[in-house]
C-alpha cells in the first residue's frame, strides 16, 4: 500500500519526489567492495570466536591417565643418587651387538709365509725368464704370463726388498727421480745413454730427463706435437693406454694435461721397465699385446699410444686391433 499523502500529490510532484528518492546515496545499490568487506568481517569474527573457544577447552581439559602415572613414577623413584626411566625398568642400550672379534695378530714365530732367497729380489710371479724359453716366439707368446702348473714349481714365499732399499721420493719429485738401489738395473743407463731414457747421477740416484727412442725433442715436445692433432686440453681425452711404455716418460708428460696414463710393457732384456715407472709413482704393469686380452674392461681408455712398441701390426693387426678398440670409448682415438 502506498502513502495517501503521496497519492494526493499531482503526477508531476509525484515523479519529482521519486527522482529525489532514487538520487539519494543511501538508497543506491552497494558496490562489490562493500560486500567483500562485509564478508571478511564476518569470517574474522568467527575465526576469533573459534580460537578463543578452543583455547579455553585446552586449558580446562585434564591430563591423560598415562601422563599422571608417569609423573607419579618420577616423583616416587627419583632420588639424589638414582635416575628414573619412565615406563622402562632398565636404561636404553644403544651399543652395537653385531661386532666381530678382531683377528689375532700372528706372532713372529707364526708367520704364514717365509721370505724367498736373496737371489729372488726381482722375482715376478708368472714372469720367469727361464720358463718363457719353452714357449714359441710367434705373436710374442713367450712374453705372456705363464704361471707354473705343478705345485712343485709354485713359490710360496715373500719377495725380499733389494739390498739398500729406501723409500721412494715424495711426489712430485719422484716423477723425475728414483733411487738406484731400488731398481739396480744399469743396462738402461748404459745402452740408452744417448737416448736420454734415464741417467745415473752420482752413485745412488736416477734422473729421468724425459727422453726416449722416439722422442728427439723430449717427451714434452712429443706430446705438444700430438696436441696439434688431438686436442688434449679439450677434456675428450682423460685416460690413455701406452703400449711399450719404456720408463713411462710419455705418461709423465701427459700429467701436464691432466690425463692419466696406464703404461704397459713386457719384461725384456732390460728387465721389467715398468718397475722404473712404479718407482716414479706412475701407473704401470707388465703386459703385452699378444694372444690374451688385456685385463681391462671395455671402454676403459680414450686413446691408445704406441711408439716403437714392437707390436706386429702388419702381420697380426686384424687380430690385435679389435681387442684394442674394444677398450676405447665411442669417441676414442689412437696414436701410433
Amino acid at each position: 500500500m502506498q502513502n495517501p499523502e503521496i497519492q494526493s500529490l499531482k503526477p508531476t510532484q509525484r515523479s519529482s519526489l521519486q527522482m529525489a528518492f532514487l538520487q539519494n546515496p543511501l538508497h543506491q545499490k552497494r558496490g562489490p567492495f562493500a560486500h567483500l568487506f562485509f564478508l571478511a568481517a564476518i569470517c574474522s569474527f568467527f575465526y576469533f570466536l573459534g580460537s578463543q573457544t578452543h583455547q579455553q577447552q585446552s586449558i580446562s581439559k585434564k591430563s591423560p591417565l598415562h601422563c599422571q602415572n608417569q609423573n607419579l613414577s618420577l616423583k616416587s623413584t627419583t632420588t639424589p643418587h638414582t635416575r628414573s626411566y619412565g615406563f622402562y625398568d632398565t636404561p636404553l642400550d644403544f651399543s652395537s651387538h653385531h661386532s666381530l672379534p678382531a683377528p689375532k695378530v700372528p706372532k713372529e714365530e707364526e708367520l704364514l709365509l717365509e721370505f724367498c732367497p736373496k737371489n729372488f729380489t726381482h722375482y715376478c710371479p708368472c714372469q720367469d725368464s727361464q720358463r718363457e724359453k719353452r714357449f714359441p716366439a710367434e705373436k710374442f707368446f713367450y712374453r705372456e704370463r705363464h704361471c707354473p702348473q705343478s705345485e712343485a714349481e709354485k713359490l710360496r714365499c715373500l719377495v725380499p726388498d733389494p739390498v739398500g732399499y729406501r723409500n721412494p721420493f715424495a711426489w712430485p719429485k719422484s716423477r723425475d727421480y728414483a733411487w738406484f738401489r731400488n731398481v739396480p738395473f744399469p743396462k738402461l743407463t748404459v745402452y740408452k745413454k744417448t737416448q736420454n731414457w734415464v741417467r745415473l747421477e752420482g752413485k745412488d740416484r736416477l734422473f729421468f730427463p724425459g727422453g726416449g727412442t722416439s722422442f728427439p725433442l723430449g717427451a714434452n715436445g712429443y706430446v705438444d706435437l700430438i696436441n696439434k692433432v688431438v686436442p688434449l686440453k679439450s677434456g675428450s681425452v682423460r685416460t690413455v693406454l701406452d703400449v711399450g711404455c719404456g720408463v713411462a716418460s710419455f705418461g709423465a708428460a701427459l700429467l701436464d694435461y691432466n690425463i692419466l696414463t696406464m703404461s704397459i710393457a713386457p719384461r725384456d732384456i732390460h728387465q721389467a721397465q715398468v718397475q722404473f715407472a712404479l718407482e716414479r709413482g706412475l701407473p704401470a704393469m707388465i703386459g703385452v699385446l699378444s694372444t690374451y686380452r688385456l685385463p681391462y674392461p671395455s671402454r676403459s681408455f680414450d686413446m691408445a699410444h704406441c711408439s716403437r712398441c714392437l707390436v706386429q701390426w702388419t702381420s697380426y693387426g686384424i687380430y690385435l686391433l679389435p681387442g684394442l678398440y674394444s677398450l676405447f670409448f665411442f669417441s676414442g682415438s689412437s696414436a701410433f
